[in-house]
């Protein structure tokens, strides 16, 4: 069916009994400001045991090198991201259901398979904008909102701003039950935010009052962001959390004072300093003119990244179908006569589908 219709039917035609026949792995605005609220209700429950939970609350590990080996293609994922940042933008949702809503879908796709959708005469079998991947985008958001708002529109109504079907809200709900037992009904996940209490308290005891209102809102927008690119997916939500916030607060504090290094210190206690490190380097190479911070705790990456090193890369590669010609040269961007791409902001990457139906 083509999502370009009169208004009369633009309803996908797919049958909702469809969903369940989807196979099993067999594994398991553009606003730069996030200013309302970030607290979580995992964020009051002691800190060892969030640090012991987060990874029941990832995918799986094999998750990221997918999209490198082209199993995966990261201008779908990138797409879908958008279009869910889109709503939640429009409807002024909390910064956890952001992070949820793309949590439960790569934690879906980690371990499921959505059926394979073939574009014109392309031979490769891919699910490039195809309606499984739109349906699956909604439901992740919906059973994000349903659990973090406290007024969520209805099925139909979430589904605006350009989405390439819009599905009845009887073929949504039975995706979300789908989704849902296939995440074992783990959907209360540990994100970065449940560490802000703990870790603000630890880093930043010398912050106001003021200030903090500031110093979370901030390091939410670049948790969030991270999420538009895979080169984040191997990190823990802790590690991100701390990363996020030693970088939002490069302007609040001095990390050379020695009050600094003890809460540095103190931070250190619960999170590995060397992955911490490599995730301030990934939001230099980012968000290089946001996190001036990532500057001062340059040390060895402790993941690797696979081709390509920039996160900026890894969009570009996806986008222009070059990872194959780049595997010999790590960091190398599409043409490498090019000037380097890594001070691009992440507002600046924004997707668009050039065949998505406008009302």
């Amino acid at each position: 069916m083509s999502p370009r219709s009169s208004s009369s039917s633009l309803y996908c035609a797919e049958d909702a009994e469809d969903v369940s026949l989807w196979d099993t792995a067999a594994g398991e605005d553009s606003s730069d400001q996030w200013s309302f609220a970030v607290d979580s209700d995992n964020g009051h429950r002691p800190l060892p045991i969030l640090l012991s939970e987060e990874r029941e609350h990832m995918p799986r590990m094999d998750y990221r090198s997918r999209f490198f080996s082209r199993t995966l293609h990261a201008t779908t994922r990138q797409d879908s991201i958008n279009w869910i940042f889109k709503v939640i933008d429009f409807y002024q949702f909390r910064p956890v259901t952001a992070y949820l809503s793309v949590n439960y879908l790569d934690r879906f796709l980690s371990t499921n398979n959505l059926p394979s959708v073939t574009k014109g005469n392309d031979a490769h079998r891919r699910i490039n904008d195809g309606w499984p991947m739109q349906l699956l985008s909604v439901a992740c958001l919906s059973i994000a909102a349903k659990l973090e708002e406290t007024h969520v529109p209805l099925l139909l109504d979430l589904q605006i701003l350009d989405p390439k079907y819009v599905f009845d809200p009887k073929t949504v709900r039975r995706m979300e039950l789908f989704v849902m037992a296939a995440l074992r009904w783990r959907m209360r996940a540990v994100t970065p935010f449940d560490f802000f209490l703990h870790f603000g308290a630890t880093i930043f005891p010398q912050v106001d009052g003021e200030s903090r209102p500031f110093l979370f809102s901030r390091a939410a927008d670049l948790i969030i962001r991270t999420h538009r690119v895979v080169d984040f997916l191997g990190f823990r939500p802790s590690i991100i959390s701390a990363a996020a916030l030693l970088c939002a607060a490069s302007d609040l504090s001095d990390p050379s004072s020695n009050d600094a290094a003890d809460c540095l210190g103190r931070l250190y206690e619960y999170v590995n300093q060397d992955e911490v490190g490599s995730c301030l380097q990934l939001m230099e190479e980012y968000l290089i003119d946001t996190c001036p911070s990532a500057r001062r705790f340059k040390t060895k990456p402790l993941i690797e990244p696979l081709t390509p090193q920039s996160p900026v890369g890894v969009l570009d590669a996806a986008s222009c179908a070059s990872c194959d010609t780049r595997k010999s040269s790590v960091g190398v961007a599409c043409n490498s006569d090019q000037p380097p791409m890594k001070r691009r902001r992440l507002d600046e990457r924004q997707c668009t589908d050039g065949n998505s139906w406008r009302r």
